[in-house]
């Protein structure tokens, strides 16, 4: 068995997320106690019950890979390890922390100020993001050029999930209107999603250039398992060109569909989500077929995941 890691990206977080790990998991406080030390605010109270705060850019991405973290040596500490991972968008951070590339202290810190660019990069209201279920990659690009052409601004694929399952982004207008099409051209739903700009597209810009000096500040170690990163779908080469990756991340489509089989291609047959919500067992399901697909995000699915990885050994 090869055995996936995949990390939670935005969107995924609920108000009360790690709060069952924390209190019966001394490894799981552990990783919230420090992230309050490094922050300098209790992003526990912010996970656990703060709502308001975690629909906030700048709070749910460190929230998110905090509680992915706290998740993770919970389940390391069952004796699980991983052979690979990858993370959807903000989950790659945390797939770097997994492989050791990343400090968790200083990886947790520069996805608050990740989030908080990207959150200051589009003014309210001017950005929106929609999931498109049901509809071939082919038409939805299609969509996407024909509401472009139109002259409302710029809509663009921004996440490539999943067969059927394309998150397109960019200006508000123009992505409703290839929302509109999308539909017009057989999409089951086009789902507006609840997140503060039209991440992934070179609208974010601005936030890629605020956010390059800091991590040109980062402390980068080998990688002790490989990475694939979202902006091509394949391993990352060597811990030198983490930065220059997680720099084209931010206005880049993530390819999350190629990158599950691409891990497949090497041998990955055990995918396990963590984090919280179950968004990428639902990609994974859609992708691939005969693999093991479990998540860990409370003692409940942890109790769940560890007996069918015992079922399937």
């Amino acid at each position: 068995m090869k055995t996936v890691f995949m990390f939670s990206g935005q969107g995924a977080q609920y108000a009360g997320m790690g709060k069952d790990f924390y209190q019966n998991y001394p490894v799981a406080k552990e990783v919230f106690d420090r992230a309050d030390e490094v922050l300098g605010y209790s992003i526990k109270d912010i996970c656990f019950e703060n709502e308001e705060k975690l629909n906030d850019t700048e709070f749910a991405q460190p929230a998110i890979l905090t509680m992915s973290i706290a998740a993770m040596k919970v389940l390391e500490e069952e004796g699980v390890r991983a052979d690979m991972t990858a993370g959807l968008s903000l989950g790659e951070y945390s797939a770097y922390v997994a492989s050791g590339a990343m400090d968790f202290e200083e990886a947790v810190a520069l996805v608050q100020k990740r989030g908080k660019f990207m959150a200051e990069a589009v003014p309210s209201g001017e950005g929106a993001m929609y999931a498109i279920i049901g509809l071939d990659t082919e038409l939805v690009e299609e969509a996407c050029s024909e509401a472009t052409a139109e002259g409302n601004g710029l809509a663009i694929p921004a996440n490539y999930n999943a067969p059927g399952q394309i998150v397109i982004a960019g200006h508000t207008a123009a992505v409703a209107r290839a929302a509109e099409l999308a539909k017009e051209k057989g999409a089951k739903m086009a789902v507006q999603l609840k997140v503060s700009g039209p991440f992934h597209t070179e609208l974010l810009q601005p936030a890629a250039d605020k956010l390059g000096p800091e991590l040109d500040k980062m402390n980068i170690s080998p990688m002790k398992i490989p990475v694939y990163t979202n902006v091509n779908a394949q391993p990352v080469p060597s811990e030198n060109d983490i930065v220059p990756i997680l720099k084209k991340q931010i206005i880049s489509p993530v390819r999350w569909e190629n990158t599950i089989r691409n891990m497949a291609e090497q041998g990955a047959d055990t995918f396990i989500e963590l984090g919280p919500g179950k968004a990428l067992n639902g990609f994974v399901k859609r992708t691939l077929k005969g693999v093991v697909n479990v998540n860990v995000e409370d003692s409940s699915s942890l109790e769940k995941t560890m007996k069918k990885l015992n079922e399937s050994v």
